[in-house]
């Protein structure tokens, strides 16, 4: 299975941020859509970066409350891997597990199309194999 796959069953919905907007707004975000991360845009690329709450929390934790009134572009990962709708699953696992993030943006032609979590592709994985399991149960039925 690949990633345009994934998309294709979950949806190329990305919710994004401009680099200039406050990292409180950016908290609010991620609380209200419940997910955990955010693509930062500036109109220039695809993706200028990616803020997650890990990022959030350190930017407390190390700057104090003050930190919320901050840009995001002063706490967003700005060497953001991204990947193609072609990549394997196998591949972003790997990658994902290597590089300890849990998203990575897809971009294709340019343009941002998806962003596939770490839950994403569990969620594939396990029905990969319980179809396989399933599969095996009625040869076994049938043999």
């Amino acid at each position: 299975m690949n990633v345009d796959q994934i998309l294709s069953l979950k949806g190329r919905n990305v919710v994004s941020i401009e680099a200039d907007r406050s990292l409180s707004e950016a908290a609010r975000i991620l609380s209200e859509r419940r997910i955990g991360a955010l693509v930062v845009i500036d109109g220039r690329q695809p993706v200028a970066g990616i803020l997650s709450e890990r990022d959030i929390v350190r930017a407390v934790a190390t700057q104090g409350a003050q930190a919320l009134g901050e840009p995001v572009s002063r706490f967003m990962t700005g060497q953001v891997v991204t990947c193609s709708g072609r990549s394997s699953v196998n591949e972003l696992m790997e990658l994902m597990t290597q590089q300890k993030f849990r998203h990575v943006p897809v971009v294709e032609a340019g343009q941002l199309v998806g962003i596939i979590s770490i839950g994403d592709v569990v969620k594939q994985r396990v029905g990969e194999i319980e179809a396989e399991s399933q599969a095996i149960k009625e040869y076994i039925a049938t043999a």
